[in-house]
């Protein structure tokens, strides 16, 4: 086995799919390896299948970050902390992910939601560089945010699950929505999923000027609203399959917010700089991977 030093290994556990990676940034990036998300048994398997064979090949990573879908339960001396608990993705409520890797990989194991793990890795070495207080939005199999506040993810009782908030409606329109806890929240109008159900095909086959993404838009909108109010960030990172797929919606969200917030918030950034606050990941889709380094790196850091 060769001398791997400071070596990390991540896992992005998506709800479609998860990216195993290997390295210590972006700029040093030893494998890196693409899994479809089924059943817990089959992926996590699969998952340590791949670290089994990293190691073998390249040594022994010195921890393991796991940036996964949630919610999950972060308290750190919960007896199912790293488990993912009452969640959407069909048989994986309930889900012992950081424990099982961690026995079977004995090293230092980081755990995090998967946008709380993108959201550091733009503040490390994206398009938050340099900030202490901003956001990362991914929208695609699910809405989710990741929070950071006074340089760091807000955790309270747990972390936050502001892609379920409830939000007013867009006027008109009164489809039920597709989360299966609240209907018509965020995620339940915007994500790739709910788009899909209402539309009757994938958000990449649709076309800019359809219907759906007024809907689309005015949810992201609300949601960015509520965040601008909350925690007052001084940038807001929007990835995910979605805005990859329909980069239309970067305009369209914008204006929503501004509209939305009706020139409450007179801060020069949201008022007249837009385009440089509402942005996509500087990291671009290695924005998820590389937080799940980062959560490597802050586990082997202690």
């Amino acid at each position: 086995m060769t001398d791997s030093h400071g070596l990390l290994a991540g896992v992005e556990l998506g709800g479609t799919k998860c990216v195993c990676v290997l390295g210590t940034g972006p700029e040093d990036i030893r494998a890196e390896e693409r899994l479809p998300t089924t059943d817990p048994e089959s992926t996590l398997s699969r998952i340590e299948g791949v670290l089994a064979q990293w190691r073998d090949q390249h040594g022994d990573f010195a921890a393991l970050g796991i940036a996964s879908f949630g919610p999950l339960d972060l308290a750190a001396r919960s007896p199912t902390h790293g488990f993912i608990k009452a969640t959407t993705k069909p048989g994986w409520s309930n889900t012992d992910v950081a424990g099982r890797l961690a026995r079977r990989f004995a090293v230092p194991v980081g755990v995090n939601t998967d946008v709380n793990g993108a959201a550091l890795a733009e503040g490390t070495w994206g398009a938050a560089r340099g900030l202490r207080d901003f956001a990362y939005i991914t929208v695609g199999t699910g809405v989710g945010v990741g929070l950071i506040v006074n340089g760091g993810p807000v955790f309270g009782c747990n972390h936050t699950e502001m892609g379920h908030i409830r939000i007013s409606r867009l006027p008109g329109d009164d489809w039920p929505g597709a989360c299966t806890f609240h209907g018509a929240c965020v995620e339940g109008l915007a994500s790739g999923p709910a788009i899909e159900a209402r539309v009757g095909t994938t958000a990449d086959r649709i076309p800019p000027d359809h219907f759906v993404w007024g809907t689309v838009a005015h949810a992201l909108g609300q949601l960015l609203h509520s965040i601008v109010l909350a925690t007052a960030p001084q940038r807001i990172i929007m990835g995910g399959g979605v805005m990859t797929a329909q980069m239309h919606l970067f305009a369209r969200v914008r204006q929503e917010l501004q509209q939305s917030l009706n020139r409450y918030i007179e801060v020069e950034a949201v008022t007249r700089g837009v385009e440089r606050y509402v942005v996509p990941p500087g990291l671009g889709a290695l924005a998820g991977p590389l937080g799940a380094l980062t959560l490597a790196a802050q586990a082997r850091n202690g």
